[in-house]
């Protein structure tokens, strides 16, 4: 599968303005429920996504090994896990996964999340 991703046109964006992706896959795996994602803004060195989880979603355990992810939840509760560590996120949590390491979320309640990935690399398989 081709990672690669286009670069932003112009230095803003509005999410409004970006047609969700609807995610069939991430990194090969299928998630369990209802995940979108839209690109927000694609440099040399990032990749920000606006990211919505429906209560209930599962994302399979899994990893990325040419990346690290910084996320950070805007709204609703999540359970993750990353490596041998489990938190319930809240509004305003941050977490991090770096190469190599394996991780896990399940929506509790609908979610908002930023995702950040660097570098910039496209993991997921639209529906």
């Amino acid at each position: 599968m081709d990672r690669t991703i286009a670069k932003t046109e112009g230095y803003h964006s509005h999410a409004a303005d970006i047609k969700p992706e609807r995610l069939a896959s991430v990194e090969g795996k299928e998630p369990q429920g209802d995940v979108e994602v839209r690109v927000l803004q694609v440099s040399d060195a990032f990749l920000v996504l606006e990211v919505k989880r429906a209560k209930g979603l599962i994302d399979p355990m899994h990893k990325h090994d040419d990346h690290e992810t910084t996320g950070y939840l805007i709204s609703g509760k999540m359970r993750v896990i990353i490596g041998d560590e489990e938190f319930i996120a809240g509004p305003g949590t941050s977490w991090i996964h770096p190469p190599g390491v394996y991780h896990f979320s399940e929506a509790l309640e609908d979610c908002l999340q930023l995702e950040i990935k660097s570098p910039p690399v496209k993991t997921w398989v639209s529906k």
